[in-house]
């Protein structure tokens, strides 16, 4: 009996795959994928360390500004020191609010992902015409700012409607990360082509881990260094994409950064660090994109 499936991408076990090789026959490919939000106050979802407080929830509000006034400033001088490039899951209301965090990505030279206006909302729920203007607003105020439209769409709290896909491609976006099933990219089905799923972690999150399963920041440092030694073993055999999920305002408090800064610089320095291509998710589709066809499986 088949159940209801969602009819993107067909199911091909990692083992059966077409082999290649990442950059300069390279193994893992590995990103940081650093989520910068906005919160509306005392309206929409928010985020929050505790049970949520009748509105406005000043509390919770200010917590999560606290990721846009100091910790991503933290996460990005760390990053500038142990010399990692990421990519930034970023709210397009931030621009206009905290201009700054734009120009220091603009400094770096790293990839700004969509991930919605801001994290007070979410595409579930959204009739097809409202989702279809909210996607198109979010690629133009990123095109006018970042001075380039964006490739790649991570949706808020990785919340997507049926037709997500279909509108994401039909926008022109080539790739989404809200789809943690594979660690390899795989190419998905929509109405009108196809667009590019890039693994992006569910379970090595530090949202999930820290504010849900409880992790303690040692744990999660933990976390973090065993899942990139085993895959990048594994990558041995097939090549695999490692990518580590942060959050300014969850992993910028300061006894969480400096627990985290043991990670990366173990992974920065590793012993094994010449099969390792330190990347962003756009040029993973780029570079997979220009595979010969087979190479990524297609979707049917």
């Amino acid at each position: 009996m088949l159940l209801p499936h969602h009819g993107r991408y067909a199911y091909r076990p990692i083992g059966e795959r077409p082999r290649y090789e990442w950059p300069e026959g390279k193994r893992l490919a590995f990103f940081i994928g650093v989520n910068i939000e906005h919160f509306a106050f005392g309206a929409g979802l928010t985020h929050s360390l505790s049970v949520p407080l009748p509105a406005p929830d000043q509390r919770a509000f200010a917590w999560t500004d606290y990721g846009n006034r100091i910790g991503i400033w933290r996460i990005f001088d760390m990053l500038d020191k142990l010399g990692l490039p990421a990519s930034h899951n970023i709210n397009t209301t931030l621009f206009e609010y905290a201009p700054q965090i734009l120009e220091r990505i603009k400094a770096r030279g790293d990839e700004v992902i969509a991930h919605g206006r801001t994290n007070a909302e979410r595409h579930g729920g959204m009739w097809e015409r409202d989702e279809k203007r909210f996607i198109e607003e979010v690629r133009d105020e990123i095109a006018q700012h970042w001075g380039r439209a964006p490739t790649g769409w991570m949706a808020p709290w990785m919340s997507v409607s049926k037709v997500t896909p279909d509108l994401l491609q039909e926008a022109g976006f080539k790739y989404v990360m809200d789809w943690p099933g594979d660690d390899q990219p795989v190419w998905m089905k929509t109405r009108a082509g196809r667009i590019m799923s890039v693994p992006y972690p569910f379970e090595l999150n530090d949202s999930p881990a820290m504010l849900v399963r409880h992790q303690s920041p040692d744990e999660f440092t933990r976390a973090v260094i065993d899942q990139f030694d085993e895959m990048l073993e594994q990558s041995e055999t097939e090549p695999l994409v490692a990518s580590l999920a942060l959050h300014a305002m969850v992993v910028g408090q300061p006894y969480r950064l400096r627990a985290l800064r043991k990670a990366l610089e173990y992974i920065a320095n590793h012993p094994r660090r010449q099969h390792v291509w330190f990347t962003r998710p756009g040029d993973i589709y780029d570079y997979c994109a220009g595979l010969p066809a087979g190479i990524l499986p297609d979707p049917d």
